[in-house]
Parts: C-alpha cells; sequence; structure tokens
C-alpha cells in the first residue's frame, strides 16, 4: 500500500492549520458559501467536460493512488529470459503453454502471436498501437483532475468577486460602513483560499501520481514488447536480459543485481548444507 498521498495531505493540511493559520483563528477561515462556490463550481464544470463514461471510473483512480508498485518488473524479466531460454532449446511453439499461465491480457496476446509466426514487423505495431489507446485512455482520466485543478482556483476568484460586488453595493459610507469592510473583505478572500487549497494540495497531487502509474505501466508493457521480439528473432537469453535491464535506471538495475547475487548464496548455501548432510549421513 502506498500512503505517500495520505502522508502529504496530512503534512499539508497540519501545516496550514497549525502553523499557518493557528487553532484558534480557524473559525476565520470557515464560510459555507465559498465552500458551495469552489466545490460545486468545480465539480460542476468537470461534470461538464467530460462524458459520463470517463467520469465513473474515478473510483477506480482512488483504489490505483494508494496500491503500492503493481507491477514486478525483475519478474517480468525473468519469465521473458526463461521463455528465451525455452524457444532456443523448444522452439516458439513451445511458449503456446506459457501463454496460457498468463494473467496479462497484453501479455498473453504478445507471446500467442509470436508462437503463430507473425510478422516482427505487424507484432510490434500491434502491440505498440494498443499502448498508446491505453496511454490516451490514462491521459484522459488523470485530465479530470488536472482540470479541476485549474478550475479550483478560478472559482475562488469568482467567489472573491462575488463577495467584493456584495460588500461594495452594501457600504453606507454615511452610516460609517468604513468599520464594515475589514470583516467583509476577509470574507470574500477565503474563497480564493479555498481554491488554492483544493487545487494545490488535493487535485494537482492526485493527477500527478496517476501519471506516475500510468508511466510505470508503459514502462512494463514496453519491455515486453522489447522482449518478446527479441524471443521472436532468437536472442541469447543472456544479452535479452542485458537489453532489458537498459529500460531501468542504474539504481534499480544495481538493486536487481544485488537481489539476485543474494538469491545465488542463498542457492549455494542450501546445496553446501545439503552436500553436508549427506556426508553425515555416510
Amino acid at each position: 500500500m502506498d500512503l505517500t498521498s495520505i502522508i502529504g495531505v496530512v503534512i499539508g493540511v497540519v501545516l496550514i492549520v497549525f502553523v499557518g493559520i493557528g487553532p484558534k483563528d480557524l473559525g476565520n477561515f470557515w464560510d459555507p458559501a465559498s465552500v458551495a462556490i469552489v466545490l460545486g463550481g468545480t465539480l460542476a464544470s468537470v461534470v461538464a467536460s467530460y462524458p459520463f463514461s470517463v467520469l465513473k471510473a474515478t473510483a477506480k483512480h482512488i483504489k490505483i493512488l494508494f496500491q503500492g508498485k503493481r507491477y514486478n518488473v525483475q519478474a517480468l524479466i525473468d519469465t521473458l529470459v526463461e521463455m528465451a531460454q525455452t524457444a532456443r532449446k523448444n522452439g516458439l511453439l513451445a511458449l503456446e503453454e506459457k501463454a496460457n499461465e498468463q494473467d496479462d491480457a497484453f501479455f498473453r496476446q504478445g507471446i500467442m502471436m509470436i508462437v503463430d509466426a507473425t510478422e516482427p514487423e505487424e507484432v510490434r505495431s500491434i502491440m505498440e498501437n494498443e499502448l498508446d489507446i491505453m496511454d490516451q485512455r490514462h491521459e484522459e482520466s488523470l485530465g479530470i483532475y488536472e482540470k479541476a485543478a485549474n478550475y479550483a482556483p478560478a472559482f475562488g476568484m469568482i467567489g472573491t468577486l462575488v463577495g467584493l460586488v456584495n460588500m461594495l453595493n452594501g457600504m453606507d459610507m454615511d452610516a460609517g460602513a468604513s468599520s464594515d469592510i475589514g470583516p467583509a473583505m476577509a470574507t470574500a478572500l477565503i474563497t480564493t483560499f479555498y481554491g488554492c487549497v483544493l487545487a494545490h494540495l488535493f487535485l494537482s497531487p492526485i493527477a500527478k501520481k496517476l501519471r506516475v502509474r500510468n508511466e510505470e505501466e508503459l514502462l512494463y508493457k514496453q519491455i515486453m514488447i522489447e522482449g518478446l521480439l527479441a524471443i521472436q528473432s532468437g536472442d541469447n537469453p543472456k544479452f535479452l536480459k542485458e537489453k532489458l535491464l537498459t529500460y531501468l535506471s542504474y539504481n534499480d538495475r544495481s538493486k536487481l543485481q544485488d537481489g539476485e547475487e543474494g538469491d545465488g548464496e542463498k542457492k549455494a548455501a542450501k546445496k553446501s548444507g545439503g552436500k553436508r548432510k549427506r556426508n553425515r549421513v555416510k
């Protein structure tokens, strides 16, 4: 579970409430009409901007926000290397059984295409086209939050303008209304405050987190495509692994290599332990 979104929001709220405003003055920053203008206006604009088929997916977005890393790149690379070894020994047709074991429909489709001897150019074209369409869908979904982040400050300004207009219309200088300008101005400015907080503490971070998740999925599936095409062309499994590792940062590569070294040491320890046991039995 990824708690960074919750941690970031909590830190932001604590800084604003306890450091910026102060608990004693918190009541000065509450105005139901301003909340209605900012939240209601932002929601109305988003609903007007997108069809229901796009908006109904927002519940899934919240789930994605709090999920940890959904894609295990190391496991994928290991699977592709294993498939390359199988294909070199038994031919591409032997991978059909491997395809049936995959839960990912995109991966399964790619394996079946190379098993069916589809031309490499066609395999790449079909899979990358599907990847582009997926990326477009994700961009449209995260665009909801980017648009909302733009709308919220605008409605905050609208609320401020409404408050200023009402304040100026209600002023009676002859009756000493100048003493009421301060409180009335403060109330008018609260909507701008609400709009900025909503946009920059909630909506923009949601959009950014969804974009990060989208990039993780794109990278994962791009590695799939390159790995499957390399298997189809008969690349050496060791070369294939080195090739796929180039898609990762140096830090991620070193982590994978450290993990492999640790696994190798464990296997060696198990073997040596087994030999010692056999020697004792003898």
